[in-house]
This record gives C-alpha cells, structure tokens and sequence, in this order.
C-alpha cells in the first residue's frame, strides 16, 4: 500500500466522526483483503456457529483477549501441525487484529486442503466494535490488545492493551 493512501486513511481516521471512521477502515481493509478470499461478518450466525476460531496473532496478544472457543496458531510461529485434530471439511473462521495476518494463515490452510475456511472481517478490532464479546481464561474482559498505537486508532471499544 502506498505511504499516500496511509496517509489519507490516517487523516479520515483522527480527524472525523465515527461515520467517516467506518470509511477509512472499509478502505484500509480493502487495501490488505484479497477480493476472492472468503470473509464472514459477525452477524453470519450459520457460518459462525459451527466454524472452529483460529486466532493467528501473535501469542501476547491473544493472552489479553480472543473470540471464545478461538484456538491459538500464532503468524510468525504457524505451523500446520497445530491443525491435526481439524478435519479438511470442518467450517474454520481464521482472524487476527483486523484481518491481514489472519487472511495469509488461511491462504495457507485452503492450499493445504482445508475446504472451507474464512476470514473474520475487520478482525478481533471490528469484532469488539460491533459490541461482540472477548475472553481471557473462559471469563469476559473488556481488554484488547491494539497491537501498537499506530494500529489501535481503529479499536474504537473495549480497553486497549499493548
């Protein structure tokens, strides 16, 4: 992505209402998704009720919070091994903080022949926007962690950690 379009999204992000927010990020996303890999929006009950929740980020990251039930597989530190116990025809859901990580570990899984795998839109960012739940430990928590301060302008709820 090139340092104008950041810019501009930068720009939309701090200095507007939340409408234009939802703007910027739409566009940011766009930027980092590939057009024929599946996503799957929080309120695709059919898809997200028996889809298996991969967490790609990083392991601190998950330790403050993740989607419950999410099982942890890293990004820099994947390994398709971690996967065994999942059959090839199960529903998997894969996120990290807004999408892109999580968007590469399921490239992955499809080429490995995982039939049925998407991306959460917007990641566990829009997830808790949307006023969806995170967990630590089985118990809710209200705590994310943003990633970095660059990156957390775009957690507008919950309470960032990093």
């Amino acid at each position: 992505m090139n340092l104008r379009l950041i810019l501009i999204i930068f720009l939309l992000a701090t200095n507007s209402q939340s409408f234009g927010q939802s703007i910027a990020y739409k566009t940011l996303l766009k930027g980092y998704y590939d057009k024929d890999f599946p996503v799957v929006y929080p309120d695709q009950k059919e898809v997200m009720e028996s889809a298996v929740f991969l967490d790609t980020r990083e392991k601190e990251e998950f330790e403050v919070s993740h989607l419950k039930g999410a099982k942890w597989v890293g990004y820099e530190t994947f390994s398709m091994a971690s996967l065994h116990d999942i059959p090839k025809n199960q529903p998997i859901v894969v996120y990290c903080s807004i999408g892109a990580r999580s968007q590469e570990i399921g490239k992955r899984l499809k080429s490995a022949g995982y039939q049925e795998v998407y991306n959460l839109y917007g990641g566990i960012f829009h997830w808790v926007n949307e006023d969806n739940p995170v967990f630590i430990n089985e118990e809710e928590t209200e705590e994310v962690h943003a990633y970095s301060q660059l990156w957390g302008i775009w957690l507008k709820k919950g309470t960032k950690v990093y």
